[in-house]
């Protein structure tokens, strides 16, 4: 389910209500955008048709900012592969394996775990590890 995926915190459900309807999460999840930058998403959305005030839109950008802004990091239980793929750069099958294996063996503790993921590149996860969350 897109909104369950989505990180907890204050405006998730605005979001869910504004922007799922016409976009996945995946859509935002890989644009790592910073505030101002998604402040201009949302306003074009908004131009679009999207229904959100002024207050609700600068919640929606809070918290897109804070989840997926520039500096955010990527879930690894919740993230999916377009989000492993363009964020982290792994490969299709990377992240296909690591999806995989997070719903095989359960949530991943630290990126230790991750290392344990038969197919991934092993430097690439040391390389990534300091963008990643658990």
């Amino acid at each position: 389910d897109e909104v369950k995926a989505l990180p907890e915190g204050p405006g998730k459900e605005l979001v869910a209500k504004v922007c799922i309807d016409c976009h996945t999460s995946g859509t935002f999840r890989k644009m790592r955008l910073n505030e101002d930058e998604w402040w201009d998403k949302v306003g074009d959305m908004v131009d679009r048709g999207a229904k959100a005030d002024e207050k609700q839109q600068a919640g929606i950008v809070a918290y897109l900012a804070r989840n997926f802004g520039r500096d955010a990091k990527v879930n690894m239980n919740a993230a999916p592969l377009s989000e492993l793929i363009v964020v982290l750069s792994f490969t299709v099958d990377e992240s296909k394996a690591l999806v995989a294996y997070r719903t095989d063996h359960g949530a991943f503790r630290d990126w230790n775990d991750v290392l344990k993921v038969p197919g991934v590149d092993t430097k690439k996860v040391e390389a990534q590890k300091d963008k990643m969350a658990f």
